[in-house]
């Protein structure tokens, strides 16, 4: 158990040894990429908040990532539904599909796209980003929510319906309270895919609908701006809050509760003074 754990937290370490060179190059004031750092400053944090080339490809990442998941759950849910409850000939050829993308490098896709979206007029715009990365972004949505549907128990509706509820209250009052989770899963996982996503991007998005990750590659390339480094050090530091705030919200709560549970209740605090 004792090599398990050193091989884990060597595993831990080598994963995150690049946040401990990113993050202290973020405030540095070097005009290029240098560690250690000459020195400090917050420069280039306010460069980033205030220069709308910074500013306006992450509102973009934002908007494309929210949308790309708002779309796909629109059409993973109803066809995930379809796919794992009915039988129906076919199915597994419409179960692979749905995989598929999955399967094709992503310089493949973008160029596919890029000719199709190119035809109808699509490329260059924040809608033919959305849909290239829906499309990207449906089989892991899929998987996950098809994960999460195969463990539910179809007794709960079957009771919901026998009680009176349509098959659509059965599904809003019953089903979705019980799925939620995994739908929160896979949307979350669309937007991350979405907000990451940069080879499909440099295709696509063009000047006007830039994405966030097609501004740090542009930058790289061009002049190796060190707001790059502000830019990954805000993305770790989302992803850490986003990872810990819940679980103390959690904990907050156990707390709270813990004392009303173990605190006897009057009556039996009587009975036990009378006793003794």
């Amino acid at each position: 158990m004792k090599a398990l754990r050193w091989i884990s937290i060597l595993i831990v370490a080598f994963v995150a040894a690049p946040m401990f060179i990113v993050v202290p190059m973020s405030f540095s004031h070097s005009q290029s990429f240098e560690f250690p750092p000459p020195g400090y400053w917050l420069g280039y944090y306010e460069a980033y908040f205030s220069d709308p080339r910074w500013t306006l490809p992450t509102l973009n990442s934002l908007l494309i990532g929210a949308g790309t998941a708002l779309l796909t759950m629109v059409l993973v849910v109803p066809a995930t539904f379809a796919l794992t409850r009915a039988r129906f000939k076919g199915r597994n050829a419409l179960n692979l599909l749905l995989i598929l993308p999955l399967t094709v490098p992503h310089i493949v896709v973008a160029l596919g796209y890029y000719y199709y979206f190119g035809e109808l007029g699509m490329v260059q715009s924040r809608l033919g980003v959305v849909l290239a990365h829906t499309c990207l972004s449906v089989p892991v949505a899929y998987l996950i929510v098809s994960a999460t549907l195969k463990g539910f128990d179809r007794n709960l509706e079957r009771a919901a319906q026998n009680l009176g509820a349509s098959p659509l209250q059965a599904f809003f009052l019953v089903t979705f309270p019980v799925l939620r989770p995994g739908f929160l899963a896979a949307a979350l996982f669309s937007f991350v895919h979405s907000f990451d996503e940069a080879v499909v991007s440099l295709f696509i998005s063009g000047r006007d609908a830039a994405t966030l990750p097609r501004q740090m590659f542009d930058s790289l390339r061009m002049q190796a701006d060190p707001v790059i480094s502000v830019v990954s050090t805000l993305i770790l530091v989302v992803m850490i809050l986003a990872l810990t705030i819940p679980r103390l919200v959690r904990r907050a709560r156990q707390a709270a509760t813990a004392p009303r549970a173990s605190q006897p209740s009057p009556v039996l605090g009587d009975r036990l003074e009378n006793s003794c």
